[in-house]
């Protein structure tokens, strides 16, 4: 016995109902972006007030009226024929410095970060032998340095691209 589907009046059939929103794809999609940006602006406020760059001196203008004094001691340098090397020790954590011309008992080298301020580094060198000065110095891998070595009446500078590796001339 065939038994057939009772066809029901289409007054009593019962649409069918809807999903709740957030069972769609589509809002969600919709919030994916703003939520995004929101998340990202949060992420660089925090980095912004954590992090300082440290481009400008706080005294640049001062610094700016001493330049003058800098390029004299550097010229006093040149005119008393002073070249000097440095070699970083790695494994002893000491920097050693050969200088050829006048010998002081003892040479201030600063090594400056490119972009940061707060990483600087002022290491005092005492004379070992004459010509030879060594100090203690821990520096962090792969930062060029601007070097300067020092003293009173003259100055040196250079970059140091690869202290770990390579000595530096000045």
């Amino acid at each position: 016995m065939q038994t057939t589907p009772i066809q029901l009046p289409a007054s009593l059939v019962l649409p069918p109902q809807p999903k709740q929103w957030y069972r769609e794809p589509w809002p969600w999609l919709l919030m994916a972006g703003p939520v995004a940006a929101i998340v990202a602006g949060v992420y660089t406020t925090v980095l912004a007030f954590r992090t300082s760059d440290g481009l400008v001196a706080d005294d640049y203008y001062k610094q700016g009226l001493t330049i003058n004094k800098t390029l004299a001691r550097e010229a006093r340098a040149v005119a008393l024929g002073l070249r000097a090397s440095a070699l970083y020790l790695g494994e002893s954590g000491r920097v050693r410095v050969l200088l050829e011309g006048a010998a002081p008992a003892r040479l201030t080298l600063r090594l400056a970060h490119p972009t940061r301020a707060a990483l600087d580094r002022v290491v005092s060198l005492s004379l070992v032998r004459p010509g030879v000065y060594e100090g203690s110095l821990k520096l962090g891998d792969g930062i060029r340095w601007r070097a300067v070595l020092e003293t009173a009446e003259w100055r040196l500078a250079g970059d140091w691209q690869q202290p770990r590796t390579a000595p530096m001339r000045f």
